[in-house]
């Protein structure tokens, strides 16, 4: 099993301990090691091997998103912190996920369920999709045939329990795929969470509300806990 090494870069031991646990409770995570500051970080950083890090903004000598900017090839960062404020930043800088304290653990299954894996294959579904964001399109299997969907065609993804469907300018598609693991594929540039159901298409938005956005005549709802950030996006 791929397994991803992690560096927890926090300030506050029990904040530490709490990311420590879950972490160990992971299969496919492994903890590194704890850095109370970046410039500490960044030795580890250069002596280590580190896929992850659990990064805090507010930290002693320089803050955490300050520190990110610094590096040239940075790991996979996941943010942790008690401030909403930073979210847009943090996406700005191609962060995997955000995530508020009190971090609780179905949350933070959540973020670390969308790392991008190391190797040349993508593992999450090896048999039923591949993505290809150079060409700009998906390849998912129906029916034992390949079908192939431009990015640029889908207009959102609804979750249909263990499938998904991919509703595109000219008709729909059934794969077998969580849209956990949809999301993780997908380039954020392109592509928005709206919701626990549901991933749009940005650009293919006409309007939208606090609770809804509206794609080709049909309104999708934004779930409560995905509001802020989603409204944040958008209104850039």
């Amino acid at each position: 099993m791929e397994k991803f090494n992690c560096l927890i870069i926090e300030d506050e031991p029990l904040a530490a301990e709490v990311l420590q646990d879950y972490i160990s409770q992971i299969p496919f995570l492994e903890y590194a090691g704890t850095c109370r500051d970046g410039i500490y970080a960044m030795q580890v950083l250069q002596k280590e091997k580190i896929d992850v890090m659990f990064l805090d903004i507010h930290l002693p000598k320089i803050k955490g998103l300050d520190f990110l900017r610094t590096l040239k090839n940075p790991p996979q960062v996941i943010v942790t912190t008690a401030y909403r404020d930073y979210a847009i930043d943090g996406y700005d800088l191609n962060v995997v996920d955000y995530l508020l304290k009190p971090i609780h653990f179905n949350r933070f299954l959540t973020a670390v369920n969308k790392l991008r894996s190391q190797s040349p294959q993508i593992s999450a579904t090896p048999l039923t999709m591949a993505v290809n964001t150079e060409q700009a399109h998906i390849l998912i299997n129906i029916n034992k045939k390949k079908i192939k969907i431009g990015l640029h065609d889908i207009l959102y993804i609804e979750s249909k329990k263990e499938y998904i469907s991919i509703v595109t300018t000219e008709k729909s598609y059934i794969t077998k795929c969580s849209l956990s693991e949809m999301e993780m594929l997908l380039p954020k540039e392109k592509f928005l969470r709206i919701h626990r159901s549901f991933i749009v298409g940005k650009e293919r938005i006409t309007a939208f509300t606090s609770v809804a956005a509206e794609i080709s005549g049909k309104s999708l709802p934004i779930g409560r806990s995905y509001r802020d950030l989603v409204q944040q996006i958008l209104s850039k």
